[in-house]
């Protein structure tokens, strides 16, 4: 069975990131939830000044399913401006392949893996 779903966002203003845990399989409404408070915290800031920190490092690797929903969440984090975004995995090369597919069929061009 899939883990519950969970996410954390912090802004951290001395260092210019917003920094975002995400972890296990979320529901439509902890979806929703997680949309509005990233949302008011990106408001918050002027993102273009800002790296976006994504920790996915729980994230497994993406069902055909899943994809279109990952395409469209960094659209959303792009669409929000944000000068870069990170998005942190365990090394797994299945998953990066797919991320790095999902960020340029989104048009992130300042999207990176990383992998720990």
């Amino acid at each position: 069975m899939a883990k519950e779903g969970y996410y954390n966002i912090s802004v951290n203003n001395s260092a210019k990131t917003i920094d975002m845990v995400i972890e296990g399989t979320f529901t439509p409404q902890q979806v929703e939830a997680f949309v509005k408070d990233y949302t008011t915290k990106v408001q918050s800031v002027n993102a273009g000044d800002f790296t976006l920190n994504v920790d996915s490092t729980d994230m497994d690797v993406l069902t055909q399913d899943m994809v279109p929903a990952m395409e469209n969440t960094v659209k959303l984090y792009q669409s929000s401006g944000f000068d870069k975004m990170v998005i942190t995995i365990k090394k797994n090369p299945i998953l990066k392949m797919q991320l790095n597919r999902i960020l340029r069929n989104a048009g992130f061009a300042n999207g990176e893996i990383k992998e720990v």
